[in-house]
């Protein structure tokens, strides 16, 4: 199969040909008669909740539908999240996700793992997350551990047992992202050092929110953040979550170590009116989803759209693609997706010249 179109590689657009079955096997440059289309690779969230009225800590069902719903806005990988909700349902939730891991979604996205956002974050910066915090204490990451679901975990380094937790996170071969945390710059550079020192790879729980703001004497874990070498941060590009101003200075510090995701909710792609979240009420207006005391309760943001607000920031198109997708795909290890190159994955979106989603493409399979 083959498709023609402008394809937004790393580095340019390139009127060209993609020639794939499972996986892309040839792209070629074509000098005429390119339909006005363009061509990127799939976009991989690794922050999602839900999305079209389903709640990954729902079950398997509604863990199915979810990913459906953003795979209709592009996304071609995603990994379900989880609330900070009590222990059982937590452990319940990771093996609904090693379910559908060990099944698949014939037709769906691919689900490489589930991201464990809580409870191993701090009480006092839950955001819209419920009070059923936890400390990380050996027994419970093991536990999570053995569900064989999770591939990313969020975890405050300042809660008690953090620092023997990201050795038994590292160990497994789990990310390790710091978010929900009231650390100092200090703090959070340490575990980045933990983290990496490990051998594991560290990164930061949607930037800029849920931890300590950037000030003149007192820099914060984002800071600690974008000064890494190393370090991944997650951006939640709703431009109401994240200034664009401050988009473009992390997107200039970081470069391909930014990346975004949707931190979507229950009430995406349902409109404005109630919702819920994590067992709690919440109201969706203007777009914009807050808890009754005004708290920004996740998003409502899908990455089609996260894409097209980069671009108004003044992002080009190929920096924009690799946002929702080559570096995510690099955070994730999950270096057979990510890029229109041969030998990758034919996970493919095609967007109109509007920049909206046409075609969405999973191992070289038409999906929408």
């Amino acid at each position: 199969m083959n498709i023609d179109g402008h394809i937004v590689l790393p580095d340019r657009v390139m009127p060209g040909r993609v020639v794939f079955d499972t996986s892309i096997t040839d792209v070629r440059p074509l000098l005429h008669n390119v339909p006005d289309r363009y061509i990127l690779p799939g976009f991989i969230d690794a922050h999602v909740h839900g999305g079209g009225g389903a709640d990954t800590m729902d079950g398997p069902l509604a863990i199915r539908d979810m990913a459906m719903f953003h795979m209709a806005q592009g996304t071609t990988t995603l990994l379900p999240t989880t609330m900070t909700a009590q222990w059982s349902d937590i452990t319940e939730t990771l093996y609904a996700v090693a379910e559908i891991m060990r099944s698949g979604i014939p037709g769906g996205p691919g689900i490489p793992g589930a991201h464990l956002e809580g409870p191993f974050i701090s009480p006092h910066r839950r955001g819209a997350q419920p009070a059923h915090t936890l400390p990380p204490a050996p027994a419970r990451v093991s536990a999570v551990i053995r569900t064989g679901a999770v591939r990313l975990v969020t975890l405050a380094p300042e809660v008690e047992h953090a620092d023997t937790a990201i050795q038994q996170f590292v160990q497994a071969g789990i990310r390790v992202s710091i978010g929900h945390t009231q650390a100092d710059h200090e703090q959070a550079e340490r575990a980045i050092c933990r983290i990496c020192g490990a051998g594991g790879v560290a990164g930061g729980t949607h930037l800029f929110n849920a931890m300590p703001p950037v000030m003149a004497r007192a820099p914060g874990p984002a800071t600690a953040l974008m000064c890494s070498d190393d370090a991944y941060a997650e951006m939640i590009f709703d431009t109401h979550h994240v200034h664009p101003a401050l988009f473009r200075l992390a997107h200039r510090v970081m470069g391909r170590r930014l990346v975004f995701v949707t931190d979507a909710m229950r009430a995406t792609g349902m409109g404005d009116g109630p919702s819920s979240l994590g067992g709690q009420d919440v109201m969706v207006r203007d777009g914009v989803a807050r808890l009754h005391d005004g708290t920004l309760a996740g998003s409502v943001l899908t990455l089609d759209q996260a894409l097209r607000n980069a671009i108004q920031a003044g992002a080009s198109l190929p920096q924009a693609a690799a946002l929702v997708s080559t570096h995510a795909a690099g955070w994730l290890g999950l270096h057979d997706r990510g890029a229109i190159m041969p030998g990758r994955r034919a996970d493919m979106v095609v967007l109109g010249p509007d920049l909206m989603v046409r075609e969405v493409w999973v191992a070289g399979r038409r999906s929408a």
